[in-house]
């Protein structure tokens, strides 16, 4: 019996080594060995391809950084220079020469690649330039304010002005000492509020983008005040510095610090007004014929409008607005505005006019212009009042100054 089962065995691993042979042809054998050999190839190709390639990229930057420093640290001196003897480590260059340095090596970083085209160079190039022509003011501190007030109450701020002088004043003005040219407020800022300080630290940043001209500066100044509200919200005026832009060599930064000067008020337009009283109704009749400003880079959809106040008597009248009209080099709006006075003896008696300039492209939806203000008082009375008094019933026209 146990023969005949290890017998029995043996015919069976025999069947399974039999079974376990592949049924192909030869020739199948061969085109699979063939294809393997194929694949195989491919891959070693591709690792060779990837190979090369990690290679030649470490070159090119390894070149491209050689060409970098060589542009920023070669001595080329001017031409200015060349026969000057200068003492050992000693280095002979010029602003120009610097700048040229500069300009290769932006040039040469700028380069276009293989996926880059001329045009995206030339956007950055202009970028550049742009960077290049932006004005930067950095408002630091203010020093040695007057203490009025406790401590507790003071909001000190720094109102900034860049302005630019416009056309000269042609209008027939009742004061000699204000004519000159017509300034324009090209941008404001206001610095953040510091309270409880006479030394206050502001550290604000400003910019303005300056048009590209030779003499760009030429008509440009930088107006600060310094200024505190009170209990009730009024701005006073601490002190102000001026700066004309074209004495300063501003190519490169500079650190300033000047003293406080009483404020100046600058002439920043023109205003024809007509006035007219009528003494048994007490009835005063203020027109507003025409302003005239300094007419730079004004929006399309610029208007002006202004609001006038009277204070007769010490008692201030309900104030009254005009109509908005789109802004030009003289706006003529041919308005007027009627003011029942109180009393009958007008001893002092005050006309505000404040003209303000809406766009809908501001940030803020209007900005002050300037003020004027004619009238009388008990020991002063104004030239147009004057004339207004002698033709009594009769409309008095004259120029005024607009201030800021």
């Amino acid at each position: 019996m146990m023969a005949i089962l290890e017998d029995f065995d043996h015919v069976g691993s025999s069947l399974n080594a039999s079974e376990l042979k592949i049924p192909f042809s030869d020739t199948v054998k061969y085109c699979i060995l063939a294809i393997s050999v194929i694949l195989l190839l491919v891959a070693l190709c591709i690792l060779a391809w990837q190979i090369f390639r990690c290679f030649s990229s470490s070159q090119s930057t390894y070149t491209q950084e050689t060409m970098n420093s060589d542009l920023l640290y070669s001595e080329e001196k001017p031409a200015a220079a060349e026969n000057y003897s200068a003492p050992p480590g000693m280095k002979v260059e010029n602003q120009n020469t610097e700048s040229y340095r500069l300009s290769r090596f932006l040039s040469q970083t700028l380069s276009p690649s293989s996926d880059t085209s001329i045009s995206d160079v030339n956007f950055e190039e202009q970028k550049i330039n742009k960077l290049e022509s932006r004005l930067v003011i950095c408002v630091m501190q203010a020093e040695g304010l007057s203490d009025c007030r406790p401590s507790t109450t003071l909001q000190r701020f720094v109102k900034v002005r860049l302005m630019k002088a416009g056309l000269e004043g042609a209008g027939k003005r009742s004061s000699k000492k204000e004519q000159g040219y017509l300034w324009a407020v090209l941008q404001e800022w206001d610095t953040r509020i510091v309270k409880g300080s006479n030394k206050p630290l502001f550290r604000d940043e400003f910019s303005f983008a300056l048009q590209e001209s030779k003499n760009m500066l030429h008509n440009l100044k930088l107006k600060m005040e310094v200024r505190d509200f009170d209990n009730f919200s009024r701005q006073t005026v601490l002190g102000e510095v001026s700066l004309p832009l074209k004495h300063l060599d501003i190519s490169f930064p500079l650190v300033l610090q000047e003293d406080l000067q009483i404020p100046q008020k600058d002439l920043v337009g023109e205003v024809l007004l007509s006035l007219k009283f009528l003494p048994t109704s007490q009835r005063l009749e203020v027109g507003l014929l025409k302003i005239r400003t300094a007419f730079i880079n004004i929006s399309s959809d610029a208007a002006l409008y202004a609001r006038i106040s009277v204070q007769c008597n010490q008692s201030r009248l309900k104030p009254q607005k005009t109509s908005a009209v789109a802004r030009s080099a003289v706006t003529v709006f041919n308005e007027v505005l009627i003011f029942l006075l109180p009393d009958f003896a007008v001893d002092q008696c005050k006309i505000l006019v404040s003209v303000y300039e809406t766009c809908s492209d501001a940030k803020s939806s209007r900005s002050l212009i300037g003020h004027l203000s004619v009238g009388k008082d008990r020991s002063l009375e104004d030239e147009h009042w004057t004339l207004m008094v002698r033709s009594m019933r009769q409309p008095v026209a004259q120029w005024h100054a607009l201030l800021i």
